[in-house]
């Protein structure tokens, strides 16, 4: 059961996975081709080389890494729904089997007394849908309300708390920006028009959840990097912090796009069309929020190198800033309900002849980050829940198999599964702070 908090709410421990990541199952039961599949067939796109069409097979090993989930101890499982499985040509007729396989999937997390938490988008649109334009094309936002219908029709009786994005600045900056990841286009106005239509797709699905699920509860996940120091309003690094971290939560809260940044980025706004603000402004009852780490910044907009200690990525770690992100996100927009659904950290993971990985450092920024949300709870932030990025090693996008962010390990080739020293310790963690709760 989940902790009760001071204030008598529930505080919900879980960990969280995508659909591309981990399932696997690239071709079966009908799924379709996504801009995942495409972009890792290109030769270059991936670090070494490799793609998600195994991962952790997990489209037919979710029941141990349900058994795992319950090892842990966890009480919610945050995974992503394949876009691709339920529609595979992105818009259009539904295929019954991708509903299957997600019907069987929550059954079997609530028969373990899990609760799950599906997220419809994270990242990997339809190729099909791509082909005819992608997230720049509204008619992809239109096309999503149609996927969410198929999806909570079938799966509403059972889920209550749907998340309809993850990190659409990533898909729109790293996707149609700058080229890293799927689909790989190196446009500016296609990355400002993707972002709208993410946004847009959002909004129109919100209405759709609620019509379909009573009591539904129904939010959106976004990824803040957090500028140190704090710009100055109208810097070069206003501008960087307007289009990373306040350009999706803005209009979320109802105040439209930040005015540095479209001024800043020279965005015409072609795209909005009358009444787009207020659909995008649909009320949401939660915010996820995914923190990884903070940019070191000029005033001119500069990026500086980050400081140590640092993950395996380079990613500097300060959980300081996710304190004050927290606070700020608080004060600033005043949400309901704030739930920490991405915080972890690649790390170099080396496993002894047993198999065994102290990850002490993972440890360590767990524990870091976990202290500063408590005190961001304690200052008045209503955090409702911590899920730790992520359960199992996984492809991670464009760097293929070669960063690991598990607190279960496993091996590619033969597909064991191995809890690290973290899992370890976060299982103890879990028990521990519900018998202080309760005791």
């Amino acid at each position: 059961m989940a902790d009760v908090t001071d204030d008598g709410s529930s505080f919900i421990w879980g960990s969280a996975t995508s659909s591309y990541q981990i399932e696997g199952a690239s071709t079966l039961d009908g799924r379709g081709e996504s801009i995942w599949d495409r972009f890792a067939a290109t030769p270059g796109k991936i670090a070494d080389g490799s793609d998600g069409s195994v991962a952790c097979d997990h489209y037919h090993r979710y029941a141990e890494d349900i058994a795992l989930m319950n090892w842990l101890g966890l009480d919610a499982y945050r995974f992503s729904i394949a876009w691709p499985r339920i529609v595979p040509d992105g818009d259009g007729a539904v295929n019954a089997a991708g509903l299957d396989f997600y019907d069987r999937l929550v059954d079997a997390v609530l028969e373990a007394g899990i609760t799950p938490y599906p997220t419809l988008y994270h990242w990997d649109l339809p190729q099909a849908l791509e082909d005819k334009g992608g997230w720049v094309s509204r008619a992809t936002a239109e096309a999503f309300v149609r996927y969410t219908e198929a999806v909570v029709d079938r799966l509403g009786d059972r889920v209550r708390t749907w998340m309809t994005l993850n990190e659409p600045f990533v898909s729109a900056d790293h996707g149609y920006r700058h080229g890293e990841h799927a689909p790989g286009r190196t446009s500016l106005p296609d990355a400002l028009a993707a972002a709208h239509h993410l946004l847009l797709a959002h909004g129109m699905a919100v209405p759709v959840i609620r019509e379909r699920v009573a009591d539904a509860e129904v939010g959106i996940v976004l990824n803040f990097t957090p500028l140190t120091p704090e710009p100055s309003p109208g810097s070069g690094a206003d501008v960087v912090d307007a289009w990373e971290n306040r350009w999706y939560v803005e209009p979320v809260a109802g105040m439209g796009y930040p005015t540095v940044g479209v001024e800043g980025l020279q965005w015409a706004q072609d795209e909005v069309n009358d009444g787009d603000l207020e659909i995008i402004a649909a009320p949401i009852d939660v915010l996820g929020v995914n923190y990884y780490t903070c940019q070191r910044a000029l005033e001119d907009g500069t990026i500086e190198d980050a400081q140590p200690p640092m993950t395996d990525f380079g990613w500097e770690i300060a959980p300081d800033q996710f304190r004050s992100l927290l606070e700020r996100l608080h004060d600033r927009y005043g949400f309901a309900r704030y739930l920490v659904t991405e915080n972890g950290a690649a790390m170099p993971d080396k496993a002894d002849a047993a198999g065994d990985i102290d990850d002490q450092d993972r440890i360590d920024y767990l524990d870091g980050h976990l202290a500063a949300m408590e005190a961001a709870k304690q200052a008045g932030v209503p955090v409702g829940g911590y899920f730790a990025w992520s359960l199992l090693d996984n492809f991670e996008w464009a760097a293929g198999y070669g960063k690991t962010f598990g607190l279960i390990s496993v091996d590619f080739d033969s597909q064991q599964r191995h809890p690290k020293a973290s899992a370890h310790w976060l299982r103890e963690r879990i028990h521990n702070e519900r018998g202080a709760r309760h005791g």
